[in-house]
């Protein structure tokens, strides 16, 4: 009997043992959870990362401040976590400035490890289309380039409207506006290289002739049309008649498309071309090298009036008369 008693203590007292081990393992493997959660929430990617984008960091800044910017822009989820990783691997003094292009999701770490290598250049690519105006180009770079805002290309850009070539470009993200404009502005001399025996030999200046080429580019789709249409408009200033054509108001009112009201062809601009004769200015937007060389090489012609069908085609006239006959048989 002893011996069974003395059996059920020491089982009893086993027992007990093991329910106080698992219960500090029940806990123990309880906040292992929990800090490990917690650990994960801190280091993996936000659900919201900002893929595909690009962020810069500006020189001399502090680890804080990156931190406070990398969290307001989704790219980390803590900025008390990145301070103290850069601290415990003694990386906040090694940070580089720089623009940097955020391809995909990135844990804690890899920011860090990104931010310590430095910005790569990752060129971005615009696409510019013919007859775009610099104020249209504006926001298609500040999307491209964070760090260039639209006022501040306008600035740059301004001075060279007509002159900045239509093309698909790979900036870089850390270039600046005045990187970017001296970048069209060469592109334009390339293009415009061919076409210059051609200006020369036409009798106009090589402003007049983008000037004209920047009105004909909006006025006609086809090398044939606008060579007509330029002849037409070079006519027109010969026997100092207006232009009076209708897409300056686009430039004018600052609107793509635009078709001006009775009050709005006497607005008082010097682009208005129904109440001031001659050439605008300045071109009203970037014209492409077909748009150029048709104009170079417009043709004279006894035409002063055209206009465009409803079934899309090109009607010329010579006189008034004949214009609106023209408006009766093919815009009604």
């Amino acid at each position: 009997m002893n011996v069974l008693f003395t059996r059920i203590k020491v089982w009893t007292a086993w027992l007990r043992c093991t329910y106080k081990n698992n219960r500090k393992r029940f806990w123990l493997g309880g906040l292992a959870f929990i800090f490990l959660g917690f650990f994960i929430g801190q280091v993996a990617p936000p659900i919201d990362f900002p893929s595909g984008t690009y962020i810069h960091i500006s020189k001399g800044v502090t680890a804080r401040t990156i931190a406070d910017r990398l969290a307001q822009a989704h790219v980390i989820n803590s900025p008390v976590s990145f301070v103290v990783l850069t601290h415990l691997i003694d990386a906040q003094e090694s940070i580089k400035s720089g623009t940097y292009h955020l391809e995909a999701p990135m844990s804690l770490f890899s920011v860090v490890r990104m931010l310590r290598n430095g910005a790569q250049s990752i060129p971005v690519r615009v696409t510019f289309p013919e007859g775009m105006t610099v104020r249209e180009m504006a926001p298609l770079i500040s999307k491209a380039i964070p760090n260039i805002t639209q006022k501040t290309f306008i600035q740059a850009a301004t001075p060279y409207e007509g002159y900045l070539f239509p093309d698909t470009y790979d900036f870089s993200p850390t270039e600046t506006a005045t990187q970017v404009v001296a970048q069209m502005r060469k592109n334009f001399d390339m293009h415009i290289a061919s076409i210059t025996p051609y200006i020369t030999s036409s009798g106009h200046s090589q402003k007049d002739i983008i000037t004209m080429a920047s009105i004909v580019g909006k006025e006609a789709r086809t090398l044939s049309q606008k060579r007509i249409i330029a002849g037409i408009l070079f006519h027109r200033l010969h026997i100092g008649m207006p232009l009076q054509v209708d897409v300056v108001f686009g430039f004018i009112f600052n609107k793509p498309t635009f078709v001006p009201s009775v009050k709005d062809l006497r607005v008082r601009s010097p682009y208005n071309t129904y109440i001031h004769k001659g050439l605008p200015p300045t071109p009203i937007d970037n014209p492409g090298s077909n748009s150029i060389f048709a104009v170079a090489t417009a043709p004279q012609t006894p035409y002063l009036y055209y206009l465009t069908g409803k079934n899309g085609k090109m009607y010329y006239a010579k006189t008034l008369v004949g214009h609106q006959r023209n408006m009766r048989l093919f815009l009604r």
